[in-house]
């Protein structure tokens, strides 16, 4: 598995016009408690402090240009592993192009282009039959190895989600570059899908702002604090924003963690939990172009895998009921992406006037 990831620390310059006063790394572990549950003491939504001078426009917008400019291998995540099944095709759009993906007797993932191609037949209801696709109009069997008229494309699993490479402008890479991700054998992950009305920058830009999360989102988030972001011409040993925050369990209690904010590549932004309760965990943020809607507007699937880990003992309880579990966590996702979903539409629909 190819991993890259920019995890120097982060800093506040004074021409980014950010305010940071807040404690060191070292510090905040200090006063994070063992018992990772603490009793909230919020103010009103309304008389929080508010978080628009230090969101500053240019910050937000030159760590989106940095993100953009990095190299992404051609690679596109197309689903979450688990959504790619034994025996069943997969259908999918992606960047324009009508996709398909199987797996073959082994469990080996394949992508091929998604119409058939002796009259152009749907192959994402195919039949898949000893590792074969079986079109369902004529019956034409197409293998993983494909044929001159029908060619395979290259796709990689990394046991969380499923990627295909479309080869284009970037210079193709053997596998796609992930950011940092815990022990899988020490972890448990969910993914969850919503599409939006936008394009990749636009939600790209939505997790580049992490200032607006105790405000947009105040059932998930309490005591946000920004404790660095990134200066406007940052080397990759500092392109991160360090946040620290607690996630409500309920209307008195919360985790606080301190998390990191990455882009690994030009699609997707890395929050990892760096320190606090389940610190090694991350929530990758993947945009995947589909095509264009009906209205059209482009459409945007936010793929989101969290990948859970925590050092204490019962977590291993937690991944026994792993099924039980990742609906209550890709919904918790779900719900936060409706609220985010709506702010990248926003952004696209003004700057596409």
């Amino acid at each position: 598995m190819a991993h890259g990831s920019s995890r120097g620390s982060g800093t506040t310059p004074a021409d980014s016009g950010i305010r940071s006063n807040r404690p060191s790394l070292g510090a905040v572990r200090e006063y994070l408690p063992r018992n990772p549950l603490r009793r909230l003491r919020t103010v009103a939504w309304t008389q929080q402090r508010p978080t628009f001078a230090d969101a500053v426009p240019a910050v937000i917008a030159a760590a989106l240009r940095r993100a953009l400019a990095r190299p992404s291998g051609g690679w596109y995540v197309l689903a979450g592993s688990r959504e790619v099944r034994p025996g069943r095709a997969f259908g999918r759009v992606v960047a324009g192009r009508e996709l398909v993906a199987w797996r073959d007797g082994s469990g080996a993932l394949h992508v091929g282009p998604g119409a058939c191609p002796h009259l152009g037949a749907p192959l994402a209801d195919a039949a898949v039959h000893e590792g074969r696709l079986i079109c369902r109009w004529h019956g034409l069997a197409l293998r993983p190895c494909g044929r001159p008229d029908w060619r395979p494309l290259p796709a990689y699993d990394d046991g969380v989600l499923a990627w295909v490479r479309l080869d284009g402008a970037d210079p193709p890479t053997a596998a796609p570059v992930l950011g940092p991700r815990p022990d899988p054998a020490a972890s448990f992950d969910t993914v969850a899908t919503v599409i939006g009305a936008c394009e990749p920058e636009d939600v790209i830009a939505n997790r580049l702002d992490p200032w607006h999360g105790a405000w947009f989102h105040p059932y998930s988030f309490a005591a946000l604090q920004v404790a660095s972001a990134p200066p406007l011409d940052c080397p990759p040993t500092e392109d991160r924003f360090l946040v620290e925050v607690t996630f409500r369990v309920s209307k008195r209690l919360g985790v606080p963690v301190v998390a990191a904010f990455s882009c690994p590549d030009p699609r997707t932004v890395t929050m990892e939990i760096v320190d606090g309760e389940g610190a090694g965990s991350v929530v990758e943020t993947h945009a995947t172009p589909l095509r264009s809607g009906p209205d059209g507007r482009p459409r945007t699937a936010v793929i989101e895998a969290v990948v859970a880990h925590s050092q204490r003992g019962g977590f291993r309880h937690a991944r026994r009921i792993a099924g039980t579990l990742r609906p209550l966590m890709a919904g918790a996702a779900t719900r936060l992406w409706r609220d985010d979903i709506a702010y990248a539409e926003r952004r696209y629909a003004l700057r596409s006037r």
